[in-house]
């Protein structure tokens, strides 16, 4: 016996697999965690070294909008693809929330955290929300935030 598909099945199918699709275009939730465990381990074996291939993408440390980035005891940037030596701790999301100071005063050694903010994807400009998983590892203060 034939079976037809009806047109709101169809539709149905096609919008999932246009929401899978999507989803492989962005980092997830558990990618970021694992990428900053990834990160405190490099950060821990040699700190110079992980902090340059935070900053050029390289070693694994850049996969698709997930990358690392760190801050010093200074408040600056010490690792970020386009950041890398201005203020961490001044920065404010697209909503004016104080995110730097946030990822600062949550962030502990030994322990991975949650900080949540609206901002812009990559190339676009109206802000979305993100968290970032946050940690001290030594004077730096490490995340890798992913969109929900």
């Amino acid at each position: 016996m034939h079976k037809r598909i009806t047109r709101a099945a169809f539709a149905a199918a096609l919008a999932l697999a246009v929401q899978i699709a999507g989803a492989a275009e962005f980092g997830t939730a558990d990618e970021a965690k694992a990428m900053l465990e990834k990160a405190v381990a490099a950060l821990k074996a040699d700190k110079a070294a992980a902090l340059s291939q935070f900053a050029k993408g390289e070693g694994g440390f850049k996969d698709r909008d997930l990358y690392p980035f760190c801050g010093g005891p200074d408040g600056n940037f010490t690792a970020h693809p386009t950041l890398t030596g201005k203020s961490l701790r001044d920065l404010k999301d697209k909503s004016g929330k104080p995110l730097g100071e946030e990822i600062y005063s949550t962030a502990q050694e030994g322990r991975i955290s949650e900080v949540n903010y609206m901002w812009p994807r990559t190339g676009g400009t109206d802000p979305v929300q993100k968290v970032s998983y946050v940690t001290r590892v030594g004077d730096q203060v490490c995340a890798v935030g992913y969109y929900k």
